[in-house]
């Protein structure tokens, strides 16, 4: 097991990507806003809708 760590000083910024609208946009780039938005999104699990549907049946 690697027990190697990094300090603060030795990291890199990672960038994080999404699509929106069609095309794919950093993070970064977003207003207040989309950037409130999109830490509220859920990922969608297709297994999980396929129990509720089962549930709800």
């Amino acid at each position: 097991m690697n027990t190697h760590k990094l300090e603060d000083h030795e990291r890199q910024r990672c960038e994080v990507w999404t699509r929106v609208m069609g095309y794919h946009r950093p993070i970064s780039q977003f207003n207040i806003g989309k950037r409130s938005e999109h830490r509220e999104r859920r990922a969608f699990r297709e297994a999980a809708q396929q129990e509720l549907r089962a549930l709800a049946a």
